[in-house]
């Protein structure tokens, strides 16, 4: 079959869009330095060193289920506590996600899953509709996983909506195992950005939006 000259430039153009999605932010404050490099069009490749482990390894399941290569480097006042790397690596994830979408051409935009981990049950939902809104619905039953304050969980999203102009809703269908609620949220949300930010081969180059704009 012989494809015509408008298909391979097209082609061209949809490659070289896809090359693009990548992104290098570092945020640096009196309590924080946070890096974070990201590639959209990964494989799930993940070197993060954030100072607290359990962040790490929710990190991991962004990274892994989301294919979304991943490198972050943070140093903060862990001594004081967690909060303010938490939601700082939040927040830098967030703007390496817009600054790497740019326009946001050519994206499916919603993504949806639910995903269990043994008794825990939990559904995502989100649009990178570039209006942030969080709806969280998780009821965590401890305080603590391991050293982990739980309350930083939503924190984090927070940051990440907040910056990444993310709609996002989280929603507990069951669990009582605080680990398992809160590593299958990770994993849900990976997977729904992974839907969302997939190109459309039927306007790879078009903004996701009757308005023309998000």
């Amino acid at each position: 079959m012989q494809i015509s000259d408008r298909q391979i430039q097209e082609n061209q153009s949809q490659s070289s869009f896809l090359l693009s999605r990548t992104a290098s932010v570092r945020r640096t404050t009196g309590e924080t330095d946070v890096e974070v490099t990201i590639n959209l069009d990964g494989r799930g490749k993940c070197e993060v060193d954030t100072g607290i482990p359990f962040l790490d390894h929710m990190l991991h399941q962004i990274s892994s289920h989301g294919l979304i290569d991943l490198e972050i480097k943070a140093r903060g006042d862990i001594e004081i506590d967690d909060h303010h790397t938490n939601e700082d690596v939040g927040i830098t994830l967030g703007q390496a996600l817009a600054k790497a979408l740019g326009e946001r051409k050519g994206i499916v935009r919603f993504g949806h899953f639910v995903a269990p981990l043994d008794e825990a049950l939990i559904q995502v939902a989100l649009d990178f509709s570039g209006r942030p809104h969080l709806s969280y619905g998780l009821e965590i039953p401890t305080q603590r996983v391991g050293n982990y304050d739980t309350q930083l969980v939503r924190e984090f999203f927070v940051a990440v909506v907040n910056h990444s102009q993310m709609t996002l809703h989280i929603r507990q269908l069951d669990g009582i195992n605080s680990h398992h609620i809160i590593e299958a949220t990770f994993k849900a949300f990976a997977r729904s950005m992974r839907m969302a930010l997939e190109i459309d081969p039927r306007r790879a180059t078009d903004i996701p939006s009757s308005k023309g704009v998000l």
